[in-house]
């Protein structure tokens, strides 16, 4: 038996339907859900189950055999490589054939190799990597994988949609890069700062600093020489509780700062910073609750209600659509190959869309990176009227600033995939 710190309960759900009773197709989710970033864990726990229970109301998964439930199993790998690669190995022993993973560029690259390693030596137990989170480019780059496929934006998208908006701000002047420490930080840095380069050469980068991963309990040493810079602007890819303190300890130094950011829109960050941020904090994302703005009763505001009625706390509301898609995509991929074999599922991924009424999206074929629409979003109060949803009932949510279409969010790749025979 696996201990129960290592392996969490079943998360199943039995329908009333075609699929009742069938064999479940198990996904298998490696992610960090103790420790300081068991919050963005149990985030994505929740966006999966959500998914998995949409398709499993409209009657799951239809083979050839019968429609069978999605059902999903967790493992915590309390964000370790070491402990991930364990938890593969169990996923692979139990018949798991999809596996999910997103809360560390590391943890992807180590999963996608081990992945790699154990299809060469059980071929007819092949899996398959599912990535919503990882956004290290050179996953999808030089380090490219037949059985690996990305649903979230890269590092360099997400920059690159960023650095549009910095293109037009003409305050941001003096700017600090800050980041945790690890390969996602390292690239997320040299890509601010080339791209900053080409769209805003005036700029000066006044600071570039890189921090322990999960370990800073208190930033404020880091906010001193932030302060000493002179900085107007930050720009941080930092999330979770990393992000949090971050924007905290900013508050209560009284520095009124621009945050760019990739995650500044949920798990705690609106809250603690508060109207300091105010048209001044802006996060970058392939959706958020607010793009129906305006538009009553439209299918952007439908599908965000029904999540919160899903999820009524305002501590379980970060709402991750790519990752819905992911778990969308996934079904459909079985059901195109008329089989749960990994290599037949992957060639079903290459190239397939995504559409419902508010957004798009295409795998693309060549390194497996999701194409789709970015939105740069800029906090504001509830109560001035600016946006109609705030975020984890915080009181400030989040207002398009900026919209980019799939081709314009895309960037080439490097990729050089090796397809098996």
């Amino acid at each position: 038996m696996l201990h129960p710190k290592r392996f969490s309960a079943l998360l199943a759900l039995s329908i009333s339907c075609g699929a009742h009773g069938a064999e479940p197709i198990r996904i298998g989710m490696i992610e960090g859900l103790s420790g300081p970033f068991a919050n963005a864990g149990q985030a994505v726990v929740r966006n999966l189950q959500f998914e998995i229970e949409r398709v499993n109301a409209r009657g799951g998964v239809r083979l050839p055999d019968g429609a069978h439930p999605l059902e999903l199993t967790t493992y915590d790998n309390k964000q370790g490589v070491e402990e991930s690669l364990i938890g593969l190995r169990q996923f692979g022993d139990q018949g798991i054939r999809v596996v999910v993973q997103g809360n560390s560029s590391a943890v992807a690259a180590a999963l996608i190799d081990g992945i790699e390693k154990h299809n060469l030596r059980s071929p007819d137990r092949r899996m398959l990597f599912l990535n919503y989170s990882a956004v290290d480019p050179a996953l999808t780059n030089e380090k490219c994988s037949y059985w690996h496929f990305r649903f979230d934006a890269n590092a360099d998208m997400r920059m690159n949609a960023l650095t549009e908006v910095i293109k037009g701000d003409s305050t941001a002047k003096r700017v600090y890069l800050i980041g945790q420490d690890y390969s996602f930080g390292q690239q997320l840095a040299k890509s601010a700062r080339a791209q900053l380069a080409v769209k805003r050469s005036d700029i000066s980068i006044v600071g570039d600093e890189l921090h322990p991963i999960g370990k800073i309990k208190d930033f404020t040493p880091y906010i001193v020489k932030i302060k000493a810079s002179g900085a107007d602007t930050v720009i941080t890819g930092n999330w979770g509780n990393d992000l949090t303190l971050l924007v905290k300890a900013a508050k209560e130094a009284g520095l009124q700062l621009k945050f760019y950011t990739f995650y500044g829109n949920g798990l705690g960050a609106p809250a603690a910073i508060g109207d300091a941020g105010v048209g001044r904090v802006r996060a970058v994302a392939e959706w958020h609750p607010n793009t129906g703005q305006g538009i009553r009763n439209s299918a952007s505001d439908a599908y965000y209600q029904d999540f919160r009625k899903r999820y009524p706390r305002p501590e379980d509301d970060y709402v991750h659509l790519r990752m819905h898609v992911m778990i969308d995509m996934l079904a459909s991929a079985i059901e195109k190959a008329k089989s749960t074999e990994a290599g037949a599922v992957a060639k079903a991924l290459e190239g397939a869309r995504f559409r419902n009424a508010f957004h798009e999206a295409t795998m693309r074929a060549a390194d497996h990176q999701l194409l789709q629409p970015l939105y740069v979003s800029v906090m504001q109060k509830v109560l001035s009227g600016a946006v109609r949803f705030d975020n984890e009932g915080s009181g400030y949510g989040f207002k398009t600033e900026r919209y980019l279409p799939s081709e314009a969010s895309a960037l080439p790749t490097t990729c050089r995939m090796k397809r098996p025979n």
